[in-house]
């Protein structure tokens, strides 16, 4: 499967922004789907996850109740809708997918999209 984000841009601290990925080549509905971001000099970090079937979603601390991600199998898409963004979140975001579950570790993703690059100015 290929995966490609969309969304990205300059916002300022406080503003919302939405990312898409869009999967083509396979079935995005018999992947469990996540979102991982990585700033400038810091590791690749988990940020959102869902399951296959959209029921189940998981969220670091640093952003859970900031960040929502959801999905649309029909429309082989997911999204990341981010609210009161902080400059810390400034990163290139990355969606990605799995075969079975959800992963929190970069290591254990099966795929990954190119990223989307967000900016937040303070």
């Amino acid at each position: 499967v290929q995966l490609q984000a969309f969304g990205g841009g300059l916002v300022r601290a406080g503003d919302s922004l939405r990312l898409s990925c869009a999967a083509s080549g396979g079935t995005l509905g018999v992947y469990a789907m996540g979102w991982f971001r990585q700033a400038p000099g810091k590791e690749r970090e988990f940020v959102a996850g869902i399951s296959r079937s959209g029921t189940n979603t998981y969220y670091p601390d640093s952003v859970k109740g900031r960040f929502t991600m959801s999905r649309d199998n029909a429309k082989n898409t997911v999204y990341l809708q981010m609210n009161s963004l902080k400059p810390e979140d400034t990163a290139v975001y990355y969606c990605a997918a799995n075969r079975f579950t959800v992963t929190v570790i970069p290591n254990g993703v099966d795929y990954w999209g190119k990223g989307t690059l967000v900016t937040v100015s303070s």
